[in-house]
């Protein structure tokens, strides 16, 4: 009993005293898993717009084999002849002046007989063209199933 005193006495409560929490042998994964859903979520975002959505046509390195094209590139040339928005313009494809009307079924037509690598049309646009014209005829371009290229003259010292 002595014995048993001396150990009480200097933990000033015995057992009760020197009582521990019991050691947790659990990895605690609540945080990891935060962080995955943030990273998770930040991902989804971002994944969308890294994603581009201009068509380039890349050129051909050396040592592959060149494209043939059977026939020159379409080129739509939009001409103003004066007036306001959606008035007076003039429609060439090539260097043929045609109508509004017809242009659809025209380009139609090339299309079919054009290969895929043939499939891209020049739009050549005067600057004091209307822009809802020039959404109009990009619009034409793409039903009939082609990629279209808008021809500009690039900026002095750029």
């Amino acid at each position: 009993m002595a014995m048993n005193m001396a150990g009480s006495a200097g933990g000033g409560g015995g057992r009760r005293g020197r009582r521990r929490a019991a050691v947790m042998a659990e990895i605690n994964v609540t945080p990891m898993v935060d962080v995955m859903l943030v990273l998770l979520i930040i991902f989804m975002v971002a994944a969308p717009l890294m994603t581009s959505t201009i068509d380039i046509d890349l050129p051909v390195a050396g040592g592959g084999k060149q494209l043939q094209a059977n026939a020159p590139p379409l080129t739509l040339s939009v001409k103003r002849t004066g007036g306001a928005c959606n008035s007076n313009i003039e429609l060439y494809l090539g260097d043929t002046l045609i109508s509004a009307n017809d242009l659809l079924p025209k380009i139609k037509a090339i299309r079919e007989t054009r290969s895929e690598a043939e499939s891209v049309v020049y739009l050549r646009g005067d600057k004091d063209v209307c822009y809802t014209d020039m959404m109009k005829l990009l619009g034409y371009i793409r039903t009939a199933g082609f990629k279209a290229n808008i021809v500009i003259v690039p900026e002095q010292g750029s």
